[in-house]
């Protein structure tokens, strides 16, 4: 069997309180699962076909749940230990949702339909 690689999550959480958690992977046949276990919260992602793509998918778990300025660092390759010889990686934050209302939003719309007709 395959030794999995490990990975360190740092960011801010959905409170603003800056955090960094191993993150675990497990193996089910050919497929990766990526666990996050921080304070009362145990995010384990569906089964994907790589580890990265486990990876990438907690990621954007997280990011769905109000953490931000997420970063990860490999500590293990291949059951290698690295320690901090791999660089972060940083992941940009989703943009914003932006929902106008009162006359500031009428007024988007009333400016939207008239460039719509010119």
């Amino acid at each position: 069997m395959q030794k999995l690689d490990r990975y360190q999550l740092a960011g801010l959480d959905d409170r603003e309180r800056g955090f960094s958690r191993p993150i675990d992977f497990e193996q089910a046949g050919e497929e990766y699962r990526a666990i996050l276990r921080y304070e009362a919260l145990h995010v384990a992602t569906d089964l994907c076909p790589t580890q990265e793509l486990a990876l990438m998918t907690l990621v954007r778990t997280m990011q769905t749940r109000g953490y931000r300025q997420l970063k990860t660092q490999m500590n293990y390759r291949n059951g290698v230990y690295l320690g901090s010889q791999e660089l972060w990686i940083e992941y940009p934050d989703p943009a914003p949702e932006i929902k106008s209302t009162g006359l500031l939003a009428r007024f988007t719309g009333w400016l939207r339909a008239r460039m719509a007709h010119d």
